[in-house]
Formats: C-alpha cells, structure tokens, sequence
C-alpha cells in the first residue's frame, strides 16, 4: 500500500518535495537546497491529505480554518505564522481553506472563520473562533 505524500514547496528555493505524510513533524529538509521545508511556516492541507497528516503527527495539531476571501483571517495570517515559528518542534500549525475543503469543513462543524482546532492523537481538544494574537494562538497550540 501507498504511503500518503504531501508535496510541499520549499520556501527558500522554490523546489517542490514529496514528504511521506509521517515524516512531517519531523523537520522535512528540501532535497534540492537540503534548508528546512516548514521553517516555522504553518503546512496547508486538503481533504486529501488532512487525515494523513493529523494521523502520523506525533505533536499537538493546530488548525486553522480559513477563506481567502475573510478579513479576520486574512489579519490573523501573520501572526498564526508568527507562532508557528515561536512552536516549531513542539506543534505543528497547519491551515485549510475551508472554501477549497468542504469535507473537513463538515466535519469539524466549522460555522464561523477564523476558527482554531487543536488536535491531540487525532481528537479535538480545544477550540476557538475569532481572530487571536499570536501569543493567544500559541497558548491555545501549547495546552
């Protein structure tokens, strides 16, 4: 059987990777300019790849569900970046578009945006909705 693939852009050289869903939290380096993938940058998933990454994560999961089209979200995207930074090694922040994604949408009952799930082995451990600062989104990621 097929182990799921993400295909992650590398940030620094543009270089696309295949990274085995499992291996995500495991600071991923680009195979071509060998610098880290994430970076402290949050991962976008799809309903294709959400489960297989939620799945192999052995940290604490941070969603944040989103819509290109939401001012709140749209102002909160620096500073959910900003704690991805601040958390890397510890969680692992990841965004999807809840437009693009009405799968996941569904089923994490996802009624306003921003709203942030954490996730823990898979199941939701807390929840907020609303635009948060980067240090509130970082407590929120940490317990």
């Amino acid at each position: 059987m097929d182990r799921p693939k993400l295909m992650i852009r590398c940030p620094h050289c543009g270089a696309t990777n295949r990274v085995p869903a499992e291996r995500v939290g495991d600071a991923p380096q680009c195979g071509k300019c060998s610098r880290p993938l994430l970076a402290g940058h949050p991962l976008e998933l799809s309903d294709a790849d959400f489960d297989a990454v939620v799945g192999a994560a052995k940290m604490p999961v941070l969603v944040d569900f989103w819509a290109p089209w939401c001012g709140p979200c749209r102002a909160m995207a620096p500073a959910f970046a900003q704690a991805a930074q601040q958390l890397e090694g510890r969680a692992l922040l990841v965004k999807v578009n809840s437009d693009d994604n009405p799968a996941l949408s569904q089923r994490f009952a996802i009624r306003s945006i921003p709203t942030l799930v954490r996730l823990d082995g898979g199941r939701e451990t807390r929840r907020q909705s609303g635009a948060l600062p980067a240090s509130a989104i970082v407590a929120l990621a940490s317990g």
